[in-house]
């Protein structure tokens, strides 16, 4: 018996929600500043498979399914990334001591 690639790439992608939920919610606040960093460099690594996937084009068709969705992952990870290096400089602000004025 053969399993169907779409439900195995399915299920695969469940239990990867499941994790991503478990390991993102039991983070303590001070690991989530590294957490934060990890996460921008594993958007940006979807960035270079997305733009593969882009410009994947096999046919002379502009509109494929692939290249919409390389296009699509290409302007998620961006927002992440962009996102990602606010909280993160955001948070490290806070740790900074604040000047004092000199008079």
């Amino acid at each position: 018996m053969e399993i169907d690639p779409f439900i195995f790439r399915l299920s695969i992608f469940i239990l990867s929600i499941f994790i991503g939920y478990y390991v993102v919610w039991s983070v303590t606040p001070s690991l989530h500043t590294p957490l934060m960093s990890v996460t921008n460099a594993i958007s940006s690594v979807i960035i270079v498979g997305a733009i593969i996937a882009a410009l994947a084009n096999q046919s002379e068709k502009i509109f494929e399914t692939a290249n919409i969705f390389g296009y699509l992952a290409i302007v998620l990870a961006a927002v992440n990334i962009f996102g990602g290096f606010l909280v993160t400089q955001r948070m490290l602000a806070m740790y900074k001591k604040k000047k004092k004025d000199k008079k």
